[in-house]
């Protein structure tokens, strides 16, 4: 319930929210004991507003107003309040991440802090976590339509197998029967033989035989007529797995959006950027580049040895390598200190310079043995070495006015 609603449901007398209203025939309403009050310094019982005289000592209770005052008296103690000074919160301290009230606001603890309305932060962040939402919805329906389609293939190839079988086993019979009909026939001829001349018999009695053997051996079941169902369902979900590795790629360095300069598009897998020459509506968040042409990526490093490569062959100008995490973001201090780079045809304090033209970058960081490597994996060739002592977290970081993709 907004101010105005609050004001609507104040008494006239003690200007609070109604506590017991009730109604004059008037329409004016007011606490019950406001009322009793004023009428205890009145000769006549009349209106404290409009002085019309009221026909009773006792009026009678105003149940909707009432309802409502305790509507909002409910809303306001459900209401969070600053644990410091008692007031709502209303404001956002992007720099400390918590709900402020606006005497925090103006506190020596938030000088040059940044705030936005609750609300605005709010709508932000959800904005952000249904597009969230949507991005994990289609990379999940990305991986159930290739099982659909791996089941499909693995079902298309049972039906075939299926067919084949079922042909073979049809021109078995087929043989078997053909074999039948002839012994059939040869019994039937010597049967008549043996009925009608003995002596006839005997003597086509041979070729009877002879007949009856050049059928060959009697027809047997094929081997193979049955289904392969170790084929199909043999390490089925195993297998599934290994083809899907081969289709899904893994990117060992993941772009934080979060840290994205406005100026640079990520690509929705968030291993890749653009710049742009209009900058995107973002949140001025602390850990987001204003000045700088940057973004980090998403994990930190405290410990082992971690390779990474840069596709850089679309970019006219690019920087990149590695910075510690307490690093400022903001303004154009970030290469004073805590940065180990390589760049290309940027300025002087962005890095070590690489003249050539390249198509790729590999970065090799050692953090317990205190080097970060830069290479061309094409020729095979060392750029440069950064030998130092790492006592912080420190995070890939990219620069760049045009195009890098992360390999």
């Amino acid at each position: 319930m907004d101010s105005l609603s609050a004001k609507e449901i104040s008494c006239p007398i003690c200007c609070e929210i109604f506590k017991a209203p009730v109604l004059l025939s008037c329409s004016h309403s007011f606490c019950k004991e406001c009322l009793q009050q004023f009428w205890a310094t009145k000769s006549t019982r009349e209106c404290p507003v409009c002085r019309r005289r009221s026909s009773r000592d006792d009026p009678p209770c105003n149940l909707v107003l009432k309802n409502l005052c305790e509507s909002l008296l409910k809303k306001e103690r459900n209401e969070e309040v600053c644990s410091l000074h008692g007031e709502k919160l209303k404001l956002f301290c992007l720099e400390d991440k918590q709900p402020v009230c606006l005497v925090c606001r103006d506190s020596q603890r938030h000088v040059n802090h940044t705030f936005r309305p609750i609300s605005e932060v709010v709508s932000s962040h959800k904005c952000q976590a249904e597009h969230t939402e949507r991005q994990i919805k289609l990379e999940f329906e990305k991986l159930h339509q290739f099982l659909r389609d791996e089941e499909e293939i693995a079902i298309t190839a049972l039906t075939e197998e299926k067919k084949r079988k079922n042909q073979m086993m049809q021109e078995k019979f087929e043989e078997i029967n053909r074999h039948i009909s002839v012994l059939s026939n040869t019994i039937r001829d010597l049967e008549k033989m043996m009925n009608a001349n003995q002596v006839l018999f005997l003597k086509n009695f041979p070729d009877a035989m002879e007949r009856v053997q050049s059928l060959g051996p009697d027809p047997q079941l094929a081997s193979g007529a049955l289904i392969n169902v170790a084929r199909y369902l043999g390490n089925l979900p195993f297998r599934a797995w290994k083809k899907m590795q081969d289709v899904v790629q893994n990117t060992p360095v993941i772009l934080d959006p979060n840290t994205a300069h406005p100026d640079l598009l990520l690509s929705e897998d968030l291993t890749s950027l653009m710049w742009s020459a209009s900058s995107q509506a973002l949140p001025n968040n602390p850990e987001r580049f204003d000045e700088h042409s940057c973004v980090l990526g998403s994990e930190g490093f405290n410990s082992g040895t971690h390779c990474w490569d840069v596709d850089v062959k679309e970019s006219s100008s690019w920087g990149l390598g590695i910075t510690t995490a307490s690093n400022q973001r903001k303004g154009y201090d970030f290469f004073d200190s805590g940065v180990w780079s390589v760049q290309h045809r940027l300025f002087e304090a962005s890095g070590f310079p690489v003249v050539q033209k390249l198509e790729r970058v590999r970065v090799q960081l050692d953090f317990d043995g205190g080097t970060v490597s830069f290479s061309d994996p094409v020729s095979n060739s060392n750029l440069y070495t950064f030998t130092s002592t790492f006592t912080e977290t420190v995070f890939p970081f990219f620069y760049s006015f045009s195009h890098l993709k992360l390999l």
